[in-house]
Parts: structure tokens; C-alpha cells; sequence
């Protein structure tokens, strides 16, 4: 279906089919087998980064990329960065060479077009401008400007790693469900100031050593934020997805609505502008962002894109060694435990610990501590679950270069930066920071 068809959308549902559907879509549980990765890129022209996308020559070069024979999905985000999903791979070996493969072929078919890739959490060179018009979009940006201009910078200026595991076994312990529902809000923080590597918007340090983060941060709850950890996972998210925002009424021909102060809910139960049905429902799911996003599988949503070719191998084989080996998993859940009173009643990301995450990184000492010890057990992990020897050399390199000395990449990028892009924030005046 385009995304223009919707005369035939499927069945009407009621709020208990809804209840039902959430309950059975977002988590299946069972034994944790598959691991995947999401890689975003800021792609721009090797010796001028700061010059804006030409279309033309973009559509050419994506249009190369949709022919080659890649085993990871490739699409566009709307400011033309780039995204490889991989599929599910068995083992985290697995995972890491096909990605491996698909972008050394990406890469050498986009330096035949003049453009290279870039790891960076956000832009660090150019305003948000959107390349992608299409109606999905175009409700997407009406909706974020609600709430201030930092959901524009999101669409078009920011890149991450999203690490997709399986939710994990229904009966409780290291690698239940529950316990892994609530290690990853927690564990999360850790991933942000560990990664962080967005401290330049617009060419200037805004302050946050994950300025990405600040955007997401700065972006209604209702669409970007995770539900209370004080309860079932299924039960607290099917209740967020219910009480989300819409964020837009797709239509046959012209723009989409957008309508303002209705959640999911109130749309069931009222039936206007239109009675929803279970496309619309779907539909709805994938347009909440929040750090953690069940999808049958958990997606990891709160890592920056990494610098470096491979960069991006390290945050998926710590995630992966500290959520699927039971030992580790362990380890790593009793060091964040108590950073849970720092998140309060919050529920991530708006909330003082992923702030304090997003703004200090390792500097907190923490946050450092925290780190520290879950790298330490993803190391001893990695052996355990198959890791071959160059990603635990990644990883052991990464804990010494940052982790252990309480830095994370953005430090890097901020002790190059020249006197005259230091102090206030350029981006001030639009994220609020």
C-alpha cells in the first residue's frame, strides 16, 4: 500500500482489539537469538561538508545504492542521511560482517558520486534542511514544530546506532523480559555519555556533549518519551501507545491531517476525523520515537553515530554482550541500579540522570563508575558469546581511549575545537539549551 491509499486500510478496531494488538505485536518473548543494528550517517562532499546536498546529485547516488546487492535495508532520512537496517543475524559475528560488507559497497558506490559518510550524533556543519517531501514527513515536521524547532534539527540532522535484541524469556531473571525492559532504560544512560558524539550544531559547541540527545529531549513527551518503569512492560506501553498523540490521519489525496491534542485513545473511542483502523494503528507505533521502542524485538534508540569507519561495531558489541550473556547482564544491572534515583519518577529521556548523561557524558563521576564496570563485564562477555578478535580488540580500545580515563568521543571533537567556535551556544536560540 502507498502511502497514499487509504480507502482500504484494513478493519476498524475497538480499544480492546487495540489493547490486544499492542499487547501481541510489541514484545515476543522467548529465549534472546538475534541481534541486529540500524546505522545513520551524515553524508556530505569530502573537502566541503559545509556546502548543502544538491538533490540531483543525491537522488543519482541513492538511486546507485538501491541497485546493489546489499543484505541490509537502505532508506533516506528527510535530511538525506543515510540508514543501513540490518536483518536479524544469529550471533553478533554475523551481524557485524554483513553490515561490513554492505558498507564498504555503499561507500566506494557514493565516492563515485562525490559523497562521503560521517559519524557524528549531529550535523556539525549545516542548518536542518529537509531533501525528503513526502506527506509522512510533512505531517511529521507540522507535528514536532509544536513543540519548538528542535524536532527539525531531529528529522534533519541527526545520526545514531540503534541496536535491536530479542525482549527476552517470559519468566523473570537476567534475561527476562521485565528485567531486561528495565535494564535497557537504565543501561541506556550509561550508552549516552559513554557515545556521546554530538557536541557541534551548526559549526559551534552547544554545551551537551550529546546534543542529539537535547533534541530528543526537547521533543514532546508524548512522541519521544519512554513509559514508567513502575510496572508489566506490556501493560505501561500498550497504555503510552494509547495515550501517545496522533500524529497525523493520512488521506487518499492531499496532505495529511495533523491534528492537535488527540491521542490514540480519544481517536478510538470518538471516531472522528474518520473511525481508525488497524493499518492506522500500525501506522501510529511507528511514529513514536522514545529511547527504548518495542517492536517484538527491543530497539536501543539512544546511541550517537560513532566516528571512524567501525566505530559503530563497538556500542552494538557491548549492548549486545551486556544484555544477551547472562553473567554480564547481571554485572551491568546491579551498577545501574542505583542510578535509578536519579531518573526519579521521569521516564527517560526527560528526566535529570539522561540529561546529566547527554550533557556531562563520563565526566560524571557516576555515570563513569557505572561505565566502567559494564565495560569491564562486556569485555570478560565477549569471548563467551563468539565475539571474534578484532571486535574485542574495538572494545578494549574504546574502554582504555575513553571509558576508564571518564571521556567519550564528543571530548575528542571538543579539544579540536577553535577558540572561535567556543561559548554561547549558536543553537540556543532554537533547542533551548
Amino acid at each position: 500500500m502507498s502511502e497514499g491509499d487509504c480507502t482500504t486500510l484494513g478493519d476498524l478496531v475497538t480499544e480492546p482489539e487495540v489493547e490486544a494488538l499492542v499487547r501481541g505485536i510489541c514484545f515476543k518473548t522467548g529465549p534472546p537469538r538475534a541481534v541486529g543494528v540500524e546505522l545513520e550517517w551524515i553524508v556530505h562532499e569530502p573537502h566541503r561538508p559545509r556546502v548543502p546536498l544538491p538533490p540531483e546529485r543525491l537522488d543519482a547516488a541513492y538511486a546507485a545504492l538501491r541497485a546493489l546487492p546489499l543484505r541490509s535495508a537502505l532508506t533516506v532520512e528527510p535530511g538525506g542521511q543515510l540508514e543501513l537496517s540490518s536483518l536479524p543475524a544469529a550471533t553478533l559475528t554475523d551481524c557485524v560482517s554483513a553490515m561490513r560488507a554492505d558498507l564498504t559497497a555503499v561507500r566506494t558506490a557514493l565516492r563515485g558520486h562525490g559523497f562521503v559518510l560521517s559519524g557524528h550524533g549531529t550535523d556539525p556543519w549545516r542548518p536542518p534542511r529537509r531533501v525528503l517531501h513526502q506527506p509522512r514527513y510533512d505531517a511529521l515536521e507540522a507535528s514536532l514544530d509544536r513543540a519548538g524547532p528542535a524536532g527539525r534539527s531531529m528529522m534533519c540532522s541527526s545520526a545514531s546506532v540503534q541496536v535491536c535484541l530479542d525482549a527476552g524469556y517470559e519468566e523473570p531473571g537476567p534475561l527476562g523480559h521485565g528485567r531486561r525492559w528495565r535494564l535497557a532504560h537504565l543501561l541506556g544512560a550509561v550508552l549516552v555519555a559513554a557515545f556521546a558524539n554530538s557536541p557541534l550544531l551548526y559549526g559551534r559547541s552547544t554545551g551537551w556533549r550529546s546534543t542529539r540527545q537535547l533534541l530528543w529531549e526537547r521533543i514532546d513527551v508524548g512522541r519521544s518519551g519512554a513509559p514508567p518503569l513502575d510496572g508489566e512492560p506490556r501493560e505501561t506501553w500498550v497504555r503510552h501507545v494509547l495515550d501517545a498523540p496522533v500524529m497525523c490521519v493520512r488521506t487518499d489525496s492531499g496532505p495529511w491531517q495533523v491534528p492537535e491534542d488527540l491521542t490514540f485513545r480519544e481517536w478510538v473511542r470518538g471516531g472522528a476525523p474518520r473511525p481508525p483502523t488497524r493499518s492506522d494503528l500500525d501506522y501510529h507505533l511507528t511514529t513514536l520515537f522514545p529511547p527504548v521502542r518495542p517492536r517484538g524485538h527491543l530497539e536501543l534508540r539512544m546511541i550517537d553515530a560513532q566516528p571512524g569507519d567501525d566505530g559503530w561495531l563497538v556500542p552494538l558489541a557491548v549492548t549486545t554482550a551486556l544484555f544477551d550473556d547472562p553473567e554480564a547482564s547481571e554485572t551491568a544491572y546491579r551498577a545501574v541500579k542505583p542510578l535509578a534515583e536519579r531518573a526519579g519518577s521521569m521516564p527517560a529521556p526527560h528526566n535529570p540522570l539522561w540529561r546529566d548523561a547527554a550533557r556531562l557524558g563520563l565526566t560524571d563521576p557516576e555515570l563513569r563508575e557505572a561505565a566502567t564496570a559494564c565495560f569491564t563485564a562486556a569485555l570478560d562477555a565477549l569471548p563467551r558469546i563468539g565475539a571474534d578478535r578484532d571486535v574485542r580488540q574495538a572494545v578494549a580500545d574504546f574502554t582504555h581511549r575513553y571509558v576508564v580515563r571518564g571521556r567519550c568521543p564528543a571530548d575528542d571533537v571538543l579539544d579540536l575545537l577553535p577558540a572561535s567556535a567556543q561559548g554561547s551556544p549558536a543553537q540556543g536560540r532554537t533547542v533551548r539549551s
